[in-house]
């Protein structure tokens, strides 16, 4: 028996969750580089749920299409966040819901007892912190891929 692998997938859509860091590291991969506009962030606190509708570049096709010579793709995927009780947000302009927002990385910072602050780090100086009771995230694409319209994969020079 041999690990998954990303061909393996195919062209169905993820629907992943993140239960640890191991996990949560997958989920950050597969979203560095999506963007999204400010309104379609949701804060749920009844529920403890935060929410984003991202475009999502498709990490898991993007060596398959280059060697394919086709387009490189985005997909749209909810990033969902259970178990929040927190959210706070450095750099984000509140009333520009049409602002386009990058998400670089995802991490997370312990606390006690499994609690910790998940960190959504944004191009641009921008953040997003959420105070969590654990480590409770899905990502679910919820349409087919599309052609990336600049046509490129993201590139961050070292």
């Amino acid at each position: 028996m041999t690990d998954a692998r990303f061909e393996d997938g195919g062209d169905k859509p993820l629907r992943l969750m993140a239960a640890d860091t191991d996990d949560l590291a997958v989920i950050a991969s597969l979203t560095q580089d999506s963007v999204f506009p400010a309104g379609e962030m949701t804060w749920r606190p009844a529920t403890r749920q935060f929410a984003l509708l991202l475009n999502r570049f498709r990490w898991e096709d993007a060596e398959t299409a280059a060697r394919r010579s086709r387009p490189v793709e985005r997909v749209q995927s909810v990033l969902l966040f259970d178990d929040v009780v927190k959210v706070q947000s450095q750099g984000i302009e509140q009333g520009d819901k049409d602002m386009v927002m990058s998400l670089l990385s995802l991490s997370w910072e312990p606390g006690e007892d499994g609690t910790g602050r998940m960190v959504l780090t944004l191009a641009g100086d921008g953040a997003i912190a959420l105070d969590c009771e654990a480590i409770n995230v899905t990502l679910k694409d919820v349409t087919r891929p599309y052609a990336a319209p600049s046509g490129k994969s993201p590139h961050h020079p070292e």
